[in-house]
């Protein structure tokens, strides 16, 4: 497995823009550190702790105490799989899904509403509207009990 197929490269993106739907969630100081292809975001807080944005479920966990002990844990159990999507990615490169510079893969029905981790339930998305969308999302259901029934109306 080589990390670079898994991880797209963020440097040229204004996360203080497009970071800032998601202000509810994160706190103030952070640094994008990695992205996998699913748009998820490994974030170094202040403390040097790593951190998963998980955009599709919108929710916010410490993996790691640091790098060091990121690099250590991501070889553990299936922990590489999962924070990478690496299976998903797998199966979607293998039937010609490929990212162009700028897009990420998002899903078509978001997992918090029932969405299937799938190759048919996967489209590209430019990563500016994968992050608006799912803020908007999240921002709208937060305080929705579990098992509410939620009707999406796209609007232009």
């Amino acid at each position: 497995m080589l990390l670079a197929d898994y991880i797209i490269d963020h440097q040229n993106i204004d996360w203080g823009t497009i970071l800032a739907d998601w202000a509810w969630l994160l706190p103030e100081e952070l640094t994008v550190w990695l992205m996998n292809c699913y748009g998820d975001l490994f974030l170094i807080f202040d403390d040097g702790s790593i951190h998963l944005l998980d955009v599709g479920a919108g929710t916010i966990e410490r993996l790691a105490d640091d790098k060091d002990d990121f690099c250590q844990k991501i070889d553990e159990g299936n922990n590489a799989n999962q924070w990478l999507m690496i299976p998903l990615v797998d199966r979607l490169v293998e039937a010609g899904n490929l990212l162009s510079e700028g897009c990420c893969y998002s899903f078509v029905i978001s997992p918090v509403l029932g969405g299937q981790y799938s190759v048919e339930n996967t489209a590209t998305l430019s990563i500016v509207e994968h992050y608006s969308l799912y803020a908007s999302i999240h921002q709208q259901i937060e305080d929705l009990p579990n098992g509410t029934t939620v009707k999406l109306t796209v609007q232009n």
